[in-house]
């Protein structure tokens, strides 16, 4: 593989920085999900996701035929994996509460063994000095709430609502940062309309209907939480984001396809948050929303929120395409443009989190920013003696870093940086070859393993000085 360290350091990177160039108060972390994790899929009463229907029904949609019915086992040990966070030095802990683990049925009565499991969580993240940042809902609707239309049925507003409020009433005396949704535009696209992920549905009206109840869902969760959580705590949601560039730059075909792709891609949540509507004008498609919306829906959709979690892993390179209706538009993969790119596909360009972050400030009434997901996916090789080099993640991760630090010092209100993943774990249709992760998963032992990544996650907590790596090999 060639040696490609200027994919990694851009020009705009920072030669070096330390941990105290971001101030004190910046919030650094490592984030993970509960059916990517948690295993112990219909252990303790929990009832049925749509990924553990999805998975067992339709295997061959998985890559590898795998399931999470194990996966990082951390339902069962995440003491260890606790104990592994502070030996890190990690103060931040972004996780998600499984909605079936919760209320099995997605309504009625609610599983003890589920409740009692994640206040064991967040109190075992207190007790080793690990703040907790828990997000609501991370894809895994639960199964007898997709068997009356899930986020196709409007009711869903009201099912996820009462379901906030109950985990906020459980948890919200000893947890002070909550996330909303993760990713509205990816359950509900991949979900919905690509048939990708759970569901597995390919549907342009259920696409539409599930964007417009998420986006409601968004806004009443937040003022769900609201209700019953004190006035400091900080309720945030989050987006996934590319940079999007057109490939032929100046040709009006393609600049007008990048303006509908950001449109669907970058935006499609974010505004109506704002009271600003769908991005209508740039997709004109979208005004098919509107069959969906009730009386009142518009007021509904703003919500201010303490923060926005930026999703970041890549930039896109947009180019017309008549043969795709709608968007009239389609993604120029990084293996065809020969650019380096990650183990997902996914072109290596760190400039790409700095582009959203401050296309995302640039709105005028925008809260403060977080990165909430940022990383990797590298081929690894198998630990030996404890050790695990990982150069081209530790690379990343460090240039990502780097961009955060351009973005602050430009004045963008970005406080904080959350990596994906903590451990390696189940990728969702791609299974578990890719590996995300600063530790090392074994999946036939569940033996953890720290890679040089997190061990260079660990130096910069802790105060050590970084500067560019070494060159590494990457695909292109």
């Amino acid at each position: 593989m060639p040696e490609l360290p200027s994919a990694f350091f851009p020009p705009t990177s920072p030669a070096s920085y330390t941990r105290t160039d971001f101030g004190s108060s910046f919030q650094w972390g490592v984030a993970a999900a509960a059916y990517q994790t948690e295993g112990a899929w219909n252990v303790g009463g929990k009832g049925p996701s749509i990924w553990d229907d999805f998975v067992h029904r339709r295997p061959r949609s998985v890559r590898g035929r795998a399931t999470a019915d194990v996966a990082c086992d951390f339902y069962h040990r995440w003491p260890d994996d606790l104990d592994l966070l502070r030996a890190l030095g990690i103060p931040n802990f972004r996780f998600s509460v499984a909605w079936s683990r919760i209320l099995p049925q997605g309504v009625g009565a609610a599983s003890k063994a589920g409740l009692d499991f994640y206040d064991r969580l967040v109190d075992g993240c207190l007790e080793r000095g690990i703040t907790p940042w828990p997000t609501l809902y991370h894809w895994d609707l639960p199964l007898a709430l997709q068997q009356r239309g899930g986020w196709t049925n409007r009711s869903v507003v009201g099912w996820f609502t009462d379901y906030a409020q109950l985990v906020a009433a459980r948890l919200g005396d000893r947890v002070r940062h909550w996330m909303v949704l993760n990713e509205p535009m990816v359950f509900t696209g991949a979900g919905h309309l690509l048939g990708l992920h759970a569901p597995g549905r390919r549907n342009l009206g259920a696409f539409l209907a599930a964007v417009h109840y998420a986006a409601l869902a968004q806004a009443d969760g937040g003022r769900a939480l609201r209700a019953c959580l004190p006035a400091a705590a900080q309720i945030g949601t989050t987006f996934s984001c590319s940079y999007l560039t057109p490939a032929r730059p100046g040709l009006p075909r393609d600049e007008a396809a990048t303006r509908r792709a950001d449109a669907l891609l970058n935006r499609l949540f974010v505004e109506p948050t704002l009271g600003l509507g769908y991005p209508v004008h740039d997709a004109p498609f979208l005004a098919r929303l509107e069959r969906y919306h009730q009386p009142g829906d518009e007021a509904r959709l703003p919500f201010a929120f303490d923060f926005w979690g930026v999703q970041n892993y890549t930039r896109e390179v947009v180019r017309f395409a008549p043969y795709v209706p709608l968007v009239w538009a389609r993604l120029v993969g990084a293996a065809s443009r020969r650019v380096p790119y990650t183990a997902m596909g996914w072109e290596v360009y760190p400039e790409s989190l700095y582009h959203m972050l401050r296309q995302f400030a640039a709105y005028p009434d925008a809260p403060p920013l977080l990165v909430t997901e940022n990383g990797a996916a590298f081929p690894d090789a198998m630990p030996q003696a404890g050790q695990l080099p990982d150069p081209a993640r530790q690379a990343f991760l460090q240039a990502c870093v780097g961009q955060v630090l351009r973005a602050r010092r430009e004045g963008i209100p970005v406080e904080g940086y959350f990596t994906w993943s903590f451990t390696d774990n189940f990728e969702w249709a791609e299974g578990y070859e890719p590996r995300f992760g600063l530790v090392h998963v074994d999946y036939a032992t569940q033996q953890r393993t720290v890679k040089d990544s997190g061990r260079w996650y660990q130096q910069l907590l802790a105060g050590v000085p970084v500067g560019h790596a070494q060159a590494v090999g990457v695909a292109c």
